[in-house]
């Protein structure tokens, strides 16, 4: 297992660490209720340096990115980011990531922690034009300092005025005593605040800055398991569950990342989907009744059979109620049309329901 720079801070924290996508990574600290009430009401910072950072640059740069994702990269100014994924050409996905433009022909690529290799070798397999490729992953620690008050608590930090940064921005200027650090407006919460990229050398002075700046604010650690309930309540999808080498973005519902005013690998494909659509959508589901969904439970009709599959599931904290998402076949897609969860040989009603569940 690999350590993050801040392993030692969590394990003297008293955090549950667990394997996570090859690191030790801290998994709850009180309880995942609290954890989660912490970053919807207040503030609270994630470890998520496990993730993964490449540098792309030179000429060739945007040419490459155009062509590994899915979303129109040219359309990024220097100091915005984009979501995006990387289709592969089967009609899956390689991996969903964000797309930073760091200077005129310099991007940063942040992908997921257990795809690292893999979409490495994907983006360096299409590189023709040997744009410049950089594995920074090693080097990079990254804090995610999210919640309604996550502003006010950071702003004595760093000269940027924070609430000048708008959602999907960034900015490269000092922060907790550091100069050059990315402070992002982005995250997977839903709640608001920064996401901060700096060297691993500087990650613990950042920790300790963060957290004495937070004190007044009621700041906490948060763990991975209030991560995924909180992303779940927004319905964000999470690579492996929801979104994997087999479901494709028109399947996912991220048409709206998937832009044909360029090619890209598996581009024709998912034009044709798009436009003669699909036999199945991943859908969000609310329970009528007590339970909770988890990922791998068969969806079912009144006639209890099969039409699609939980990817992911929780009990809400926020709603007190169990929620989740899953794909479903055409034609039990609309919007409240009434399914059936199969949990230990129940089936337990539900209500296909819009995202997100959580509205602030």
């Amino acid at each position: 297992m690999k350590n993050t720079a801040l392993t030692h801070i969590h394990e003297s924290l008293g955090a549950k660490m667990v394997p996570f996508a090859g690191y030790l990574m801290p998994v709850q600290y009180e309880g995942i209720n609290v954890e989660h009430e912490t970053v919807r009401s207040g503030v609270g910072v994630f470890d998520v340096s496990h993730m993964g950072e490449f540098l792309i640059e030179g000429e060739h740069a945007l040419e490459l990115i155009q062509r590994i994702s899915s979303n129109d990269a040219s359309k990024l100014e220097i100091e915005d980011a984009q979501y995006s994924c990387m289709p592969n050409d089967k009609g899956g996905i390689v991996d969903d990531l964000i797309i930073y433009r760091i200077k005129e022909q310099t991007y940063l690529l942040v992908v997921n922690a257990s795809n690292i290799e893999k979409d490495w070798n994907w983006i360096s397999q299409h590189n023709d034009n040997k744009a410049e490729m950089k594995n920074i992953s090693d080097n990079y620690s990254l804090l995610a300092i999210q919640g309604p008050k996550a502003v006010d608590a950071m702003q004595s930090l760093t000269s940027v005025d924070l609430n000048e940064i708008p959602f999907y921005k960034f900015k490269v200027a000092d922060f907790a005593g550091i100069d050059h650090v990315i402070i992002s407006a982005t995250g997977y919460t839903g709640s608001g605040g920064f996401e901060i990229y700096c060297k691993n050398s500087e990650a613990e002075q950042v920790w300790k800055k963060v957290f004495e700046a937070g004190a007044d604010y009621g700041i906490k650690p948060i763990g991975l398991a209030a991560r995924d309930t909180l992303r779940l309540e927004m319905g964000y999808c999470l690579y492996g569950n929801d979104i994997n080498d087999e479901t494709s973005p028109i399947e996912a519902g991220l048409g709206w990342i998937t832009k044909f005013t360029k090619e890209f690998v598996n581009s024709k494909a998912l034009l044709e989907q798009k436009e003669n659509g699909v036999n199945q959508r991943l859908r969000a589901f609310e329970l009528e009744t007590r339970g909770i969904p988890r990922q791998g439970y068969d969806i079912v009709n009144e006639h209890d059979e099969k039409i699609g599959i939980v990817t992911s599931g929780t009990m809400s904290p926020s709603l007190k109620k169990g929620i989740g998402m899953g794909y479903v076949k055409t034609g039990y897609t609309k919007f409240g049309s009434k399914i059936f969860i199969k949990v230990r040989n129940k089936s337990l009603e539900a209500t296909i329901v819009k995202l997100p569940f959580y509205k602030s």
